[in-house]
C-alpha cells in the first residue's frame, strides 16, 4: 500500500511517551501536571448539564451549512458578554476549533503557501498544516518583562508566500493576551502584506485577575488598563475589532466549548468572520460551501448550545478557581528556589517555569518522572530544547501540591548539586 505524503509522519513511540507509559504500566505513583482536560480534573459538573441534549428539535433533520440560526445566536450573545456585536450570519459553526482551522486553511491557502505562527504555540498546529498541504513558519514571541509579540520578527519571517497569520488571545501556553498596540502592529503587517488574521481565543474567559498572574524573581506587577494587561471582568475579543484597529484586514475568530465550557467532548465551535466589505461576504460564502460539503455539525448539540453557552460560568468559577489556587501554591514552593523562574503570564491555564539549563529538558523530564511527577518539556510547545518546563494548573489541588512538592524538591537538589559540584 502506498500513502500520502502528506500524513508521513513520525510514529514511533518516543522515550518519554514510551517511560510514562511503563511507569503506568507498573502501578507506580505519579502526579500529572501536564492535565489539560477539565473532564478528567476532578471537577463537579450540574447533574442535568445533559438534559438539554433530549430536545426533539433534534429528531428532524434540517442540515444548516452554518449552524443553526438558535445556535450562532447563542454564540452571538457570548460575544456580547465580552463587548463585541457579532452578526450570526458571519458565524460558521464547525465541530472543533481543528476543523474551523482546517476551514480556514483550505479557504486562505493553496498548497505550498505559508502561516506564520507565533511561537511558544501550541504544536497541533504542525498536523494540521501537514493535513491541508500548507507550511508553517514560526516567528518567536519575546519575553521581557512579560511575553510580547515582536512585529519586527513577524516582518523577518514574511515570505512572498505567506498568507495568513495564526494568533492566540491570550497564547498558550504563555498566557499572553495581545495588548492594543500589539493589535495595531499585526493590522499594520497585514495590510502592508494582504495577510489575513486567524485569532484562536478558547483561552478568553480565564484572564488572571490582580497580581496572581506575576511572579519574576520575587517582584509583582498588577493588571492595570495603563498597561493593557487584563485585570479582571470580560476580556476583550478580536470579534470586537479591538475598537477599529482591524476595521481594514480579514479577522477570523475561532473557539468553542471545550475550553469556555469545560466541555471538549461536546465538540462545538465556531467561526466569526470580521474585517471589510466585500472580503469577509465572499469569505464567508465560500466557508458556507466547506462546511455544506461536510455538514459535520450535529443536530442535538446544536440544540443544547444555547443552554451549555449560557451556563458556562458554573464551571468556568471552579476551573478559575481552581488555577489560582495550584498558582499560588506553585509560587509559595518556589519561593526556596531561586534559580527557577515562574514567568509572568495573564490567562489560560500553563505555567511556564525557566530553569538552569545544565541538561537537555528531555531528561530532566525523564528525570522528574522517576521522581513520580510527569510535565511537559519546553521544547513541546516550540521553546528551546533546555531551560524550560511547562506545567498545568487544572489538576486537582491534593494531586497538583504534591507533585509541585516532588518538582520543587528535585529542582532544589540538583542546584545545590551543581553548585557544590
Amino acid at each position: 500500500m502506498r500513502f500520502s505524503d502528506r500524513s508521513r509522519w513520525n510514529t514511533e513511540e518516543t522515550a518519554l511517551a514510551r517511560a510514562h507509559r511503563r511507569r503506568l504500566a507498573a502501578g507506580l505513583p505519579l502526579a500529572d501536571l501536564t492535565a489539560s482536560n477539565p473532564t478528567r480534573c476532578g471537577f463537579q459538573y450540574p447533574e442535568n448539564l445533559l438534559a438539554a441534549l433530549t430536545d426533539a428539535r433534534a429528531l428532524d433533520y434540517d442540515p444548516q451549512p452554518r449552524g443553526t440560526l438558535a445556535a450562532r445566536q447563542a454564540v452571538c450573545a457570548y460575544y456580547a458578554d465580552h463587548g463585541a456585536s457579532v452578526d450570526p450570519d458571519r458565524i460558521i459553526l464547525t465541530t472543533s476549533t481543528s476543523e474551523a482551522y482546517s476551514f480556514l486553511f483550505r479557504l486562505l491557502l493553496n498548497p505550498g503557501e505559508e502561516i506564520l505562527v507565533p511561537q511558544p504555540s501550541y504544536p497541533l498546529f504542525d498536523f494540521l498544516a501537514d493535513l491541508d498541504d500548507v507550511c508553517l513558519r514560526p516567528a518567536p514571541l519575546v519575553y521581557h518583562d512579560g511575553w510580547q509579540i515582536d512585529p519586527e520578527g513577524l516582518r523577518r519571517a514574511l515570505t512572498p508566500q505567506t498568507r495568513a497569520l495564526v494568533l492566540v488571545h491570550p497564547n498558550n501556553p504563555t498566557g499572553h493576551f495581545t495588548k492594543p498596540w500589539e493589535a495595531e502592529a499585526l493590522a499594520q503587517l497585514c495590510r502592508e502584506h494582504a495577510l489575513s488574521l486567524i485569532v484562536d481565543e478558547v483561552f478568553l474567559d480565564y484572564p488572571m485577575t490582580g497580581n496572581e498572574g506575576t511572579r519574576e524573581r520575587g517582584t509583582e506587577r498588577t493588571g492595570s488598563a495603563e498597561t493593557g494587561e487584563p485585570g479582571g471582568g470580560a476580556s476583550p475579543s478580536f470579534a470586537s475589532g479591538f475598537d477599529g484597529l482591524l476595521a481594514r484586514v480579514p479577522v477570523f475568530v475561532v473557539s468553542g466549548l471545550s475550553k469556555i465550557a469545560g466541555l471538549p467532548q461536546m465538540k462545538a465551535a465556531w467561526i466569526v468572520a470580521t474585517g471589510p466589505e466585500p472580503e469577509r461576504t465572499g469569505a464567508l460564502a465560500r466557508l458556507e460551501v466547506i462546511a455544506d460539503t461536510f455538514l459535520s455539525m450535529n443536530a442535538p448539540i446544536q440544540c443544547a448550545l444555547p443552554q451549555w453557552l449560557e451556563r458556562r460560568s458554573e464551571i468556568n468559577k471552579k476551573i478559575r478557581a481552581r488555577v489560582a489556587a495550584n498558582l499560588a501554591q506553585l509560587d509559595a514552593e518556589l519561593a526556596g528556589v531561586p534559580a527557577v523562574e515562574r514567568l509572568a503570564l495573564e490567562g489560560g491555564w500553563y505555567a511556564i517555569l525557566r530553569i538552569p539549563a545544565l541538561a537537555p529538558d528531555e531528561s530532566t523530564v525523564l528525570a522528574l518522572l522517576e521522581c513520580g511527577v510527569w510535565v511537559h518539556p519546553g521544547f513541546f510547545f516550540g521553546l528551546p530544547s533546555a531551560g524550560w518546563l511547562v506545567i498545568s494548573l487544572l489538576p486537582p489541588v491534593t494531586e497538583f501540591r504534591s507533585g509541585v512538592t516532588l518538582l520543587v524538591d528535585y529542582l532544589h537538589k540538583n542546584q545545590r548539586s551543581n553548585i557544590t559540584g
